[in-house]
């Protein structure tokens, strides 16, 4: 059942959209972080926390708009090199992210799903995971899928051993084609994104939906995560439908 709130949007800003060109599935490189706590003399894990907050109100926006899926990439395979006490922090903060803010996705509609290798983080943050995923089961109106422990070369790897378990000795090159390994991949039930949106103005993918990112819009943009709002993604938006896409065409 979802609440009834204040439209984040006016009517005039959703009138001016092309409700045919929305993106169904966007993908999101929440960076900046920790620069936006660097440039406020805070601790490194206010950053993480203001871009913890930040999420949920960028999948209402979404939700609006029109969106279907949105993939936030939260915790990738090299995160682990980052210090002890930081990755300790992130697990902490996401598990109380999972908590706390399960009732706020139930009453908009948000069903919580996973890409990534789960079996590395913590028996907490797994069980938190798994409670949050099930308690929003029945939401309707948008995913929002957090890449944890992801990496898009552990994403293939991972495909292929499915695959090599599932046809063992039938495999052969014509049987091994495109439509199969993306079946296999952990973003096959939403399909490849349409939109990628990278803030902090990085220019780079970081292993991040190597296979699924193809075909996609990119759209960078300079706001740091904590500060990305809901008309900094309607500008996205905006971009994405002027785009000209041609899927590899002419």
């Amino acid at each position: 059942m979802t609440l009834m709130t204040v439209p984040i949007y006016t009517t005039e800003q959703i009138e001016n959209l092309d409700k045919t060109r929305i993106p169904r599935h966007v993908a999101i490189i929440p960076d900046g972080n920790r620069r936006w706590a660097k440039q406020r003399e805070e601790m490194i894990l206010l950053g993480h926390q203001a871009g913890a907050n930040a999420l949920i109100e960028i999948v209402k926006a979404g939700k609006e708009l029109g969106i279907k899926a949105m993939t936030f990439y939260l915790f990738s395979t090299e995160n682990w090199n980052r210090s002890k006490e930081e990755v300790i922090a992130l697990m902490w903060l996401l598990e109380d992210f999972l908590r706390s803010r399960c009732e706020e996705m139930k009453e908009h509609g948000v069903r919580l799903m996973t890409i990534g290798n789960l079996k590395a983080l913590s028996s907490e943050v797994q069980i938190a995971i798994e409670e949050t995923m099930e308690s929003t089961a029945d939401c309707k109106d948008i995913d929002m899928i957090f890449a944890l422990n992801y990496g898009g070369r552990d994403d293939l790897c991972r495909a292929f051993h499915k695959i090599l378990d599932e046809y063992g000795s039938k495999l052969n090159s014509e049987f091994l084609t495109e439509s199969l390994i993306s079946r296999y991949l952990d973003t096959a039930p939403w399909g490849d994104p349409d939109l990628l949106i990278r803030t902090s103005g990085e220019m780079r993918i970081s292993n991040f939906l190597l296979w699924q990112l193809s075909y996609s819009e990119i759209h960078v943009t300079e706001a740091l995560w904590p500060d990305f709002s809901h008309e900094d993604l309607l500008k996205a938006i905006k971009d994405f439908q002027i785009r000209d896409r041609r899927l590899g065409g002419p």
